[in-house]
C-alpha cells in the first residue's frame, strides 16, 4: 500500500496560482450596430403586428428584444491602459486587453485593473541601522501590473499590498547596512546609493512578485540622521573630516620636505649635518602645516649662529 506524500502549504499555492489568459474577444461596433437595427426592427414589427393585429409579428418583435439586449450587455469599452477581468460563475475566463470597443460573453463580470505606471512614495520611518543609530527614511517606487489575473485573485487589494510590502522592504534594508561606513569600506547606505537602491528594487520585487506586479524602479528620496542625534553626528563627521585634512596636510608636507632636502644634497647647495637637517625638517613641517600664515625671521649672522 502507498502512502502519498503530503501536500505543502507552497504546494498548494502553485497548483491554485492563477495565471493571466487573453480572453475571446470580437469588435464591438459591429454587435452595437446589430443590436441598433435589432430593437429598430423588433420595435416595427411590434408596432405593425399590433396596427394590424396580426399576432405572430408581435411575437417576433418581442423576441428580438431581449436578443438585442443581450448583444448591448456583451459590450464593453477597453481604453488604452486598463484592462479588464472577465469573470463567469466564479471562474477566471481571461483578460481583454486590446483597447476600443469589445463584445464579451454578456453572462461575464467584468473587472477593471488599471495596467498604467504607478508611483508610490512610501511615509518617512524612523529605524535603527545596522549599527544601532536612529535614522529617517523614505523611497519612492514606480510599479506596474503585469499579470491582470493574480493581481485581482492572489491579493485582497493590491495597491495595498504593494503599499505595505514597500514599506516592509524599506525598513528591512534600512536596518540591514549602516548609515556611514566611517573610512571601513564596507557597503552603507549614504556611500553606496546605487547599490543600495538596487538591492531595496530587487526586494520589493520579489515581495510583489505574488501580486503580478513589477518592479520598474525604486529610489531613496529621504535618508538622514534621526533630530535626537543629527546634531552629535555632525559634529562626528565633521571631526572625521579635519582629521582625514590633516593627514592629506601632513602626508604632503612630509613629502615636500623630503623632495627638499633631496635636491638640495643632488645639487651640492649646502651641506647640513644632522642635527641642522632635523631643525631645517621642523621648520618646515611647521610652514607647512600650520593653519595660520607663519612669520618669516631673517638669519643675519652664519648658519650655525
Amino acid at each position: 500500500m502507498m502512502v502519498e506524500a503530503p501536500v505543502s502549504a507552497a504546494q498548494r499555492s502553485t497548483a491554485n496560482k492563477v495565471s493571466e489568459t487573453e480572453a475571446h474577444s470580437s469588435p464591438g461596433i459591429p454587435v452595437l450596430c446589430a443590436s441598433i437595427l435589432g430593437v429598430a426592427a423588433a420595435t416595427g414589427l411590434l408596432i405593425l403586428g399590433i396596427v394590424s393585429k396580426n399576432a405572430p409579428l408581435s411575437v417576433l418583435g418581442v423576441v428580438l428584444y431581449p436578443i438585442s439586449d443581450i448583444g448591448f450587455h456583451g459590450l464593453t469599452a477597453v481604453v488604452p491602459g486598463e484592462a479588464r477581468v472577465l469573470q463567469l460563475f466564479g471562474a477566471y475566463r481571461g483578460t481583454v486587453r486590446t483597447p476600443g470597443l469589445r463584445w464579451v460573453n454578456p453572462f461575464t463580470k467584468r473587472r477593471k485593473v488599471s495596467t498604467r505606471v504607478r508611483n508610490h512614495e512610501t511615509p518617512i520611518a524612523k529605524v535603527n541601522d545596522a549599527d544601532g543609530n536612529p535614522i529617517e527614511i523614505a523611497a519612492v517606487v514606480v510599479w506596474q501590473v503585469s499579470d491582470t489575473a493574480q493581481a485581482t485573485y492572489a491579493v485582497d487589494d493590491y495597491p495595498r499590498f504593494v503599499a505595505t510590502q514597500t514599506e516592509t522592504a524599506v525598513r528591512h534594508v534600512a536596518s540591514s547596512y549602516p548609515y556611514d561606513s566611517r573610512g571601513t569600506g564596507a557597503l552603507s547606505l549614504r556611500d553606496n546609493a546605487d547599490e543600495i537602491t538596487g538591492r531595496l528594487s530587487a526586494e520589493i520585487a520579489d515581495r510583489v512578485q505574488s501580486a503580478g506586479v513589477e518592479v520598474i524602479e525604486s529610489r531613496l528620496t529621504r535618508l538622514s540622521y534621526a533630530p535626537e542625534i543629527a546634531q552629535a553626528m555632525l559634529r562626528q563627521q565633521q571631526a572625521n573630516a579635519v582629521v582625514g585634512a590633516r593627514q592629506r596636510i601632513v602626508e604632503g608636507a612630509v613629502g615636500m620636505v623630503q623632495l627638499a632636502l633631496q635636491r638640495l644634497e643632488e645639487d651640492g647647495v649646502v651641506e647640513l649635518d644632522e642635527e641642522r637637517k632635523a631643525a631645517m625638517v621642523s621648520n618646515l613641517l611647521v610652514v607647512l602645516c600650520s593653519e595660520q600664515a607663519t612669520q618669516q625671521v631673517v638669519n643675519t649672522g652664519s648658519l650655525y649662529q
